[in-house]
């Protein structure tokens, strides 16, 4: 087997990262498995869309798709709604932060103690 090129070997490990199959991408792509995979095993040159359509697929940005900022920065996994909330929160005014970390933080402590 030949080796995957840059981009391919980048999707296979997104891909991955994710926990989706080619066969379940693929499908969320509304494309046959067969053609997803060659998109992982040779140089393509994907249409605007097509790459939008792909990073949304993989919760990761274009410039994350297309190998333009190296290191992840959420981590494990794509961002789920907790993630998503605390990234919008973190945006507000300070004042309306701190409304919601008064309600969050006894929340977390209560809860923190039973584990």
């Amino acid at each position: 087997m030949k080796e995957r090129p840059a981009f391919g070997a980048r999707l296979h490990a997104l891909r991955e990262h994710a926990g989706l199959s080619q066969q379940q991408l693929a499908e969320r792509l509304d494309m046959t498995q067969r053609a997803y995979a060659y998109w992982e095993r040779n140089p393509v040159a994907l249409r605007p869309d097509q790459l939008q359509k792909l990073a949304a697929v993989l919760s990761v940005s274009i410039e994350e798709l297309l190998g333009e900022n190296a290191a992840r920065k959420r981590g494990n996994g794509p961002a789920g709604k907790m993630r998503q909330l605390f990234d919008a929160a973190s945006r507000l005014p300070r004042n309306q932060q701190q409304k919601i970390a008064a309600v969050l933080e006894p929340f977390i402590l209560q809860h923190a103690v039973g584990e």
